[in-house]
């Protein structure tokens, strides 16, 4: 089992690796092409931690997801979304 873990850990890291790599993927894209973001992620990271009733402030998480603050990723990557972004993430949150 450990060496699961180790396994598990180390594809989070290279998951991140390569969405911090791919920047000028959007959020918006990524929930409707797979139904999870970098937010998603984040989100998970303190419910997990809550399971093991380890306290995860979502900011701190949100930071390790991206990399760093999020209110610095949004400034220096987020783009609005497009009307047909926009139209595909409604029409997948109906299903």
């Amino acid at each position: 089992m450990e060496k699961q873990t180790e396994i598990e850990a180390a594809v989070l890291r290279r998951l991140l690796a390569h969405l911090d790599s791919r920047k000028d993927v959007q959020n918006i894209d990524l929930m409707n092409l797979a139904g999870f973001c970098r937010n998603c992620l984040s989100k998970w990271m303190v419910a997990e931690a809550a399971q093991l009733d380890v306290a995860v402030d979502p900011d701190e998480a949100r930071e390790h997801i991206y990399g760093m603050p999020y209110s610095e990723w949004k400034a220096k990557y987020q783009k609005e979304a497009t009307p047909e972004q926009l139209a595909a993430f409604n029409a997948s949150q109906k299903k």
